[in-house]
């Protein structure tokens, strides 16, 4: 029952910390004269993916791998087959055909570095260095294509900045969201982590497990909100711009920080299947998105199901 709790209270906080953390950071960026079109690829993507960022790390310094790998890959599984898929049954989501020719791109290919990188059984600095290089690399190309070029990608990541809703205005507000939301994810983190270890003790499941699932759910929550919003906005860009840019950041650049902090072993379940999981969910979104540029419902739907079966597969077989 404690760990329960944990579990549910260390979620609540990451959420709410996701979210003044990313208000507080777009308001900073509109006051300093950052460009949304920066602001939406930078601050928003790599504010969603706050949550992940912390407990990935803590879990790292903390020794404990199969978490914070666990929910790196569990969080990018999620975005596609439970966030876009759920998404896409609220609205079937139209998107540019520009828009998949390098976010898609990438997100599939980062996926594929991880796979090799991880081959060995492990992910060491020199690994990080790599993924790490890999983001620095994908951030610059994606800025100057996006100023250089009347791309559809520049508005979408504009526009994601503008999903951003409610945002503090004077200083004082904007330093305390900031330091506020850092607390609620530092604070957050530790109760997760609390609560799910204990459960994985309890429940005699893997730690990986949890991390995959349980814990990659609820990191993943200001990820939801964003693309939910924008959804039911109809702002279909939007919802899978953000998706795709949280996978990008998740591998390259919390997977890279985590490594270079502290060597992550792979566990053997997830190199047998769920990096496979990761990749093929990947792959099957940009395959329904280049066949119509759009998600319909029962794709949506067919992705909902897909998360449903890993889901099943996950606390069945493993």
């Amino acid at each position: 029952m404690l760990y329960g709790l944990s579990l549910l209270a260390g979620i609540v906080l990451l959420f709410g910390g996701g979210e003044a953390l990313i208000r507080g950071a777009v308001a900073g960026a509109k006051r300093m004269g950052v460009s949304p079109l920066l602001t939406g690829l930078v601050v928003v993507g790599f504010g969603t993916s706050a949550p992940e960022l912390v407990v990935s790390i803590d879990a790292a310094i903390r020794e404990q791998p199969d978490i914070a790998v666990g929910n790196i890959v569990g969080s990018n599984i999620g975005n596609v087959l439970l966030i876009l898929g759920l998404c896409a049954a609220i609205c079937p989501m139209t998107v540019q055909p520009l828009a998949l020719q390098r976010d898609g791109v990438v997100v599939v290919g980062a996926s594929v570095l991880f796979i090799v990188l991880a081959w060995s059984g492990a992910l060491g600095r020199w690994e990080a260095a790599l993924l790490l290089a890999a983001l620095t690399a994908y951030l610059v190309w994606a800025y100057r294509t996006e100023r250089q070029q009347p791309m559809p990608e520049g508005d979408m990541h504009a526009a994601e900045a503008e999903e951003v809703t409610a945002i503090p205005t004077s200083t004082v507000m904007i330093v305390a969201a900031l330091v506020v939301g850092l607390g609620m994810l530092i604070g957050g983190s530790q109760l997760l982590l609390y609560g799910a270890i204990g459960l994985a003790q309890a429940m005699g499941i893997s730690e990986a497990v949890i991390g995959l699932t349980i814990v990659a759910v609820g990191t993943s929550l200001p990820e939801m909100a964003v693309s939910v919003i924008a959804a039911l906005r109809r702002h279909a860009d939007v919802a899978v711009g953000n998706i795709l840019g949280s996978n990008i950041f998740n591998v390259l650049g919390i997977l890279g920080i985590s490594a270079v902090l502290q060597p992550l072993p792979i566990a053997e379940r997830v190199s047998q299947f769920d990096q496979w999981v990761m990749l093929g969910s990947a792959g099957l979104l940009l395959l329904f998105l280049y066949t119509g540029m759009r998600l319909s419902r029962w794709e949506g739907t067919a992705l909902l199901g897909g998360y449903a079966a890993y889901i099943a597969l996950s606390f069945t077989i493993f």
